[in-house]
C-alpha cells in the first residue's frame, strides 16, 4: 500500500466535490453537443473541440484528443453519440497514462533515498506553502519524519507562513533571517534532516517570476550547494501550479521546466474553479506526471492524482 493508502470512496467522494464547478459546466457543453445528434460527425467533433479548449485543456492537447477521437470514429465506422463522453473519458485517461506514474497506486518515498529530499518551486500566490504543509502533515500521518526549509528568504511573509504550518503539523522548520542566502538555508535543513536521520526533507523557494536566467541560476544554485551534502539531491522537484489560473498556468509551467529540471506537478484551488481541464493540457504539454492536485483548504484536501477517478470526476461517472 502506498503512503497515502489507497484510493477509496472517501477519496473519491471528495475529488467529485471538489472538482464539481469543472464538472457541471463540462457536463452542460457536452450535452448541447450530443442533443439531437445520433452519431459523432464532424460537426460534433467540432463543437468538442471548443468544449475542450473553452475548458482550459489548451489547444494543442484538445487537438490530440479530438484526433484521438476521429481514428476511433474511422475504426469503428459509426459511434452513436451517446457514446461519446465514455470514448472521451478513455482517451483523456490514456492520454494522461502517457505522463504520469501508475496511478492505481499511492506515492511511496524510495527506501534508497533517505533523506528524500523535494524542491518546491512555483509564483507567489499558488498555494505553494500551504501545499508544502499539507505535504508534510500526510508524510507525518503515515509515520516519516518530515524537516522542512524556509528557503524564500525574500518575503518574511513566507518564512511566517511556513512557520505556522510546522508548528500546526509539529514537524521542525530550518530557517534563517530574512534576505540570507537560500541555497544556505537549503544546505542547513538537508544537514539537520541527515543527522536527525529523517525521512523527508521539503524545500520551500522564493517564488518570482522576474526572468528565467536569474531564476534558473538560483535554482542551480539550490541544487548544487544541497548535493554537497546528498550527492543525488533534490530527489523530487515539485511544482505547484493554481488551477484556477487557467491558461497562466501553462505560462508558468513553460518558465520553470525551462529553468529547472522539473519532475512532478501539484496543481491547487480546483475546487474553486471550472478550469479543471487545465490539468490534462499541463501534463500533456510539459511530459510532467501530475502527482498532487489540492480540491479544498483542509488538511486532508490534498489527494495524490489518480486519473482514472480524475477523468471520472470531470466527466461524470
Amino acid at each position: 500500500m502506498g503512503l497515502f493508502g489507497s484510493f477509496n470512496r472517501a477519496k473519491k467522494e471528495r475529488l467529485d466535490q471538489g472538482l464539481s464547478k469543472t464538472k457541471e459546466s463540462v457536463l452542460k457543453k457536452l450535452t448541447r453537443v450530443v442533443v439531437g445528434k445520433s452519431k459523432v460527425d464532424e460537426d460534433v467533433l467540432d463543437q468538442l473541440e471548443e468544449v475542450l479548449i473553452t475548458s482550459d485543456v489548451g489547444v494543442d492537447t484538445t487537438l490530440k484528443i479530438i484526433e484521438r477521437i476521429e481514428n476511433r470514429v474511422a475504426k469503428d465506422k459509426f459511434i452513436n453519440a451517446s457514446e461519446l463522453d465514455k470514448i472521451l473519458k478513455e482517451e483523456i485517461t490514456a492520454l494522461l497514462a502517457e505522463n504520469s506514474v501508475n496511478s492505481s497506486a499511492d506515492f511511496e518515498i524510495p527506501q534508497q533515498s533517505k533523506p528524500y529530499v523535494i524542491m518546491v518551486v512555483g509564483v507567489n500566490g499558488v498555494g505553494k506553502t500551504t501545499t508544502i504543509g499539507k505535504l508534510a502533515h500526510k508524510f507525518k500521518s503515515a509515520g516519516k519524519k518530515v524537516v522542512l526549509g524556509a528557503g524564500d528568504t525574500f518575503r518574511a511573509a513566507a518564512i511566517d507562513q511556513l512557520e505556522i504550518w510546522a508548528k500546526r503539523v509539529d514537524v521542525p522548520l530550518i530557517k534563517q533571517k530574512m534576505g540570507s542566502d537560500p541555497a544556505s538555508v537549503a544546505y542547513d535543513a538537508l544537514s539537520s534532516a541527515k543527522a536527525t536521520d529523517a525521512d523527508v526533507v521539503i524545500i520551500d523557494t522564493a517564488g518570482r517570476l522576474h526572468n528565467k536566467i536569474n531564476l534558473m541560476n538560483e535554482l542551480t544554485k539550490i541544487k548544487n550547494v544541497m548535493q554537497k551534502v546528498l550527492p543525488d539531491a533534490p530527489h523530487e522537484i515539485l511544482l505547484v501550479l493554481d488551477g484556477s489560473t487557467g491558461q497562466n498556468a501553462f505560462e508558468q509551467a513553460k518558465q520553470f521546466t525551462l529553468a529547472t529540471e522539473v519532475n512532478a506537478l501539484a496543481i491547487t484551488k480546483l475546487d474553486g474553479t471550472a478550469k479543471g481541464g487545465v490539468v490534462i493540457g499541463v501534463s500533456d504539454q510539459f511530459k510532467v506526471p501530475v502527482k498532487y492536485i489540492g480540491i479544498g483548504e483542509g488538511m486532508d484536501d490534498l489527494q495524490p492524482f489518480n486519473r482514472e477517478a480524475f477523468v471520472g470526476s470531470l466527466f461524470g461517472n
